[in-house]
Order: structure tokens, then sequence, then C-alpha cells
């Protein structure tokens, strides 16, 4: 099932081939002037400076082999070689059709070469609750995640949990001053089975000791033996550390849940730990490794390049591993466990430098292929002063708390709108929630991935504009419309496409092909957000000038019941590709 622009671009690269040229470059778009066409091309006019041909003599040419054309209504010339096409009512019927019967992909393709893709995303950490910090990564991994499934890959997302290094030597340090850590200080066991701390005490006790340790050289130096300790395998620490873990994970599994975000791998820093050893040696044996300074590093500048890359550093002068260590011991276990195609790495922009050393080095290492690692950079989400966001007071604003604030926002928005007001109490939360999550979720990808922007909460949750309550209400709208026409024994019939709205309509469900497989290729799924608003727009304005249930032909309204069926269905599966629930009714 092909879009009618990927079809027609097929045919206007033959008509072009036919006259003697070079057609691998030829393209049809959609037509910046819909007044006049639907699709063009400008092809003729770069194709003619090759040829050294009149440009408008080419594309008449083409038009010409393009007349017989079923499924086109008109094909023009204009200007000095555009060639404009406009479908026939009757192949929009068709495609429109096409689109409403498919149930499971709503009129985008699977992709012919499927890949084994990692989406590494999120990155939460031991005894640190999340912030708005992480938002951005979350919600754009979790999109992608979808958008890839959607494709036909096979797709594992991974919290890649930070539950190793200097914050667990830490908190074992602080809980031990508190005499909580008694019964873990021997290795013998066996020990407790319960948890000694609390997500309380976690939250309480890190930022604490972190301080501390900044100031106190000797509380510092307890920690990285706390710290040297648990990673040689102290069985006591071990245990405490396991309970750390643990009720962190649940914790943070609330807050995904609360946003749509699911996991297939919480493998942690820990699980990379065990096989850095025998991957150092190895980098050294095979001359990767370089001695500098007395640390171990793997210098990744190439010869010639402009800009010096700092070497990545694999084991300190002290012999720690250090962070792009684990990195690197991560993509190799990546290789072994999953065998991957690509690897998707959703992190803040300002990461970059250090991606790209890891990368480099595991290159080098043949961990991957040039290609297979890529750093799907993201910006950031900032507040009125153009920084990233903060509370009033300046600190850092928990990511649970903003979930809150969103809610709130959306009872209001829901009460000032007269929304929900048949719903019982605990259906109304429901839909107070997922409106809460679209807004957040919009607003964040409606933006494309590596800008950054303002939030604004009372812009985001409006019924109005480009946001995703918005969508949603557009959704329900819908949903309602065929509810009614059921009661009615009104069914979906046959597609006929004739009025201007209709065909609108039947050119943006057509559309959906060529923006998943934009988002795709571009790691961008902005681009299913701006479909989603111009699908939701063009459902509107067939609502308000084709009446749906109006009594008298049965054929024009079980056309129109169609195309409705196929607005909704395509609108939901682009917001599920965005992370977006949409509820039944409002």
């Amino acid at each position: 099932m092909s879009a009618l622009r990927t079809d027609l671009g097929e045919a206007v690269a033959a008509a072009f081939a036919a006259e003697g040229v070079d057609a691998s470059t030829v393209r049809v778009t959609a037509s910046d002037r819909p007044d006049l066409a639907d699709f063009q091309s400008n092809a003729a006019l770069a194709l003619a400076k090759i040829t050294k041909a009149n440009p408008r003599e080419l594309a008449g040419r083409v038009a010409a082999r393009l007349e017989g054309d079923a499924r086109l209504a008109a094909v023009e010339v204009a200007g000095p070689g555009f060639i404009n096409l406009k479908v026939a009512d009757a192949a929009l019927a068709a495609r429109a059709a096409e689109v409403a019967g498919d149930a499971e992909r709503a009129g985008a393709e699977a992709v012919a070469g499927p890949r084994r893709v990692v989406i590494d995303f999120a990155g939460p950490n031991v005894a640190k609750p999340m912030h708005v910090g992480h938002l951005r990564s979350s919600i754009i991994g979790e999109s992608l995640k979808r958008l890839f499934r959607f494709r036909g890959d096979t797709v594992w997302g991974d919290a890649h949990f930070g539950d190793w290094g200097f914050q667990m030597g830490l908190l074992i340090t602080a809980l031990t001053e508190e005499g909580r850590a008694d019964a873990y200080l021997a290795e013998a066991g066996p020990h407790p089975s319960e948890s000694p701390v609390t997500l309380e005490d976690l939250e309480r006790l890190y930022p604490a000791a972190a301080a501390r340790a900044k100031e106190e050289p000797e509380f510092r130096d307890r920690a990285r033996k706390a710290t040297a300790a648990l990673q040689a395998g102290h069985t006591g620490y071990r245990a405490l550390w396991a309970h750390f873990v643990a009720v962190s994970r649940t914790a943070l599994e609330r807050e995904f849940s609360a946003l749509g975000v699911t996991f297939d791998l919480w493998n942690g820093e820990s699980d990379a730990d065990p096989l850095i050893p025998d991957m150092v040696a190895d980098l050294k044996a095979r001359g990767l490794a370089e001695f500098d300074q007395g640390a171990w590093i793997i210098r990744v500048t190439e010869e010639g390049e402009k800009r010096e890359l700092a070497p990545l550093l694999l084991v300190s002068s002290e012999g720690s591993a250090m962070y792009g260590t684990t990195d690197l011991a991560t993509i190799l276990q990546r290789r072994r466990e999953q065998d991957f195609d690509l690897v998707l790495y959703c992190v803040d922009a300002r990461q970059g430098d250090h991606f790209e050393q890891v990368f480099r080095a595991a290159y080098k290492a043949g961990y991957a292929v040039p290609g297979q690692l890529e750093h799907a950079a993201n910006g950031t989400m900032n507040g009125p002063d153009g920084k990233p966001f903060k509370t009033r007071a300046g600190g850092v604003l928990k990511l649970h708390d903003l979930i809150t604030m969103a809610t709130d926002k959306a009872r209001e928005r829901l009460r000032e709108a007269h929304l929900g007001e048949d719903a019982s109490a605990e259906e109304f939360e429901a839909i107070a929630h997922k409106v809460a999550v679209a807004a957040l979720k919009f607003a964040d990808l409606s933006n494309a991935r590596t800008t950054s922007y303002v939030f604004d909460l009372d812009r985001f949750t409006s019924f109005e504009g480009k946001t995703g309550p918005y969508l949603l209400y557009q959704a329900v709208r819908i949903k309602s419309l065929l509810r009614k026409a059921a009661d009615q024994g009104a069914a979906p019939g046959p597609i006929a496409v004739a009025e201007p709205a209709e065909r609108d309509l039947a050119l943006t469900l057509d559309a959906f092909e060529q923006a998943v497989d934009d988002a795709y290729a571009k790691r961008a799924p902005h681009v299913v957000a701006e479909h989603a608003y111009r699908l939701a727009q063009s459902f509107s304005k067939f609502y308000a000038a084709c009446p749906v249930l109006a009594p008298g032909h049965e054929a024009t309204r079980g056309s129109r019941l169609a195309l409705s069926a196929a607005a909704l269905r395509q609108l939901e599966t682009a917001l599920d590709l965005l992370g977006i629930d949409v509820p039944e009714r409002m």
C-alpha cells in the first residue's frame, strides 16, 4: 500500500527517464499552492541545467507523457518549468478507502529491511528523584521506540539505570554513620531481605552526603573505600546496594508509568561492570589503549582533523574505570546480547563530545561499525528566562511535581470547558490525567528534537490551538460522532470524494505514510506531531463543510462516516506513536 505521493513520484520519474535524462533525483512534493494543484515536481529546472535543455520544454514533454494517467485529473506546466499535478477524485477515494481498510497501520508501510535497534533513554539514577531534566529524553525516547517498532524493527528500550559508582559509596557511608547499616558491614550473611531504607531516606541521604564529600576529605575517602569494596564484591555492601536499587526502581517505575513510558531492559551500569577487566586487558593487548601520564587512554582524533577531540580516559591514574569505560563496556554488552544494527542514545545535546569519544573508541575496538551508534541529541525544556527550567525558588523541579501541576491545570481546563461533566469522579480523574500527559508530551514532541523550547503550562493545556488537549478533543469528537451514527443505525460505506473538504481530508490521510517515513529517517517525532495536528484541522474543516449525519443520501452519509472513521484511526495511531492515549469521551 503506497502513498499517492510515492506512486506519482515513480510515474514522474519514469516520464523523465523516457526523455533520456537521469531520473534518480526526481521527487514529487506536496504543492506550495494547494489552490492550483495537489502535488508538484520541480525536477525539470535542475535536470535542464545538466542536459542544457529548456526547462519549460522538458517539463512540457514530461507532462505530455503523464496526461493519460488515470490517477490524474490534470497535469500542467507553470512558470519556468514546474509540473503541477491534480489528483483525480476517484484516485483519492481509492486511496482513502485503502487507509480506511488498514486497521493495523492506518495507511503507513513497514520498512523493507527491519533492523535490531537498542534505544537508550531516560537515564534515571539510584537515590535521585527524576526531575524535569529527564523529561525530554524520556518522552522522545519512548516516541522513537514506538515509531521504530511501528516501522517493523525489533526494538529494545533500555533505561540504562545509573546504579553504580561513587554515589553508592556515599549512601553506604551515610547509612553506616546513622547506625542503620550494621547488618551489612560484615561479609558473612545472611543479610536482611527487608530494605533498611525508604525512597524518602535515599532522597534525604544522597544530597547531604554529596555535599559533605565536597567539604570533608575524610568522609569522601571513606565513601571511596566503600565504593571500591562494593565493586570488589563485598557481599554485605552488595546486599545493601540491591536494596537501594530496588527501592529506587519501584519509585521510578511509578513516575514512568504516569508518563506512559516503559522499558524492555533495566540494565544498569553495574551490568556492564563485570566486562570491564577483560575488555581493558584486550584493548591493551591489541595496542588500542595507550599509557599516558599514569592513565590508560584511547586516542580518538583522526589524522588531519582540524578539531582535536580529547582521548577517551579508559583507566584513571588511580586505577579506576571511568564513565566512558562503562559506556564502552555497555556497547560490548549490547553487541553480545542484542547483536544490534543500531543503538540510539536519546540524551541531552550537551553530552555530544562524550558520545563522540565513546563511539569512536567502539569503532576502533570493533564493537560496532560507523553508523551503528547514534546520539539522537535533544535540546532543553526552558523557563521564561531561556535557561533550563527551575522552580520559583531556583531549584530543580521533580518530575512527579510537574505531572501533578499539569494534572491540576487539566482539571481546571476541563471544568472551564464544561467537559467531562457526565463522567464519574474516577473517570474524570482518568481523563484529567490523559489531558495532562497529552499536554506535556505534545508540547515537547511538536518541537524539533534538537531545539529547546519554553515551558508554558497555561498554553500547553489549552483546548484551542496547537496543543495535545486540542488533539484529544478532536479525536473524542469523532468518537462521539461515530457512536451517534451507530445509535441511528448508520454505518460507513464506500468512499466517494467530491467536495473540497473531502479532497483535503483524503490528501491529508495519504500524507501519513510520508510523515512516518520522514520521522523514522530523521529520528524526528515532531513530524508525526505536525501530521496529527494537520489531520485534526483537516477533519474539523471537513466536519464543518460536509454534514455527516444530515438526513438525505445514504451513500454520501456512508462515505463521510468512512472518512471520519479513517481519520480517527489515523489520528489515534499518530498519537499513540507520540505516546499519547485518547480517552473515550470528555
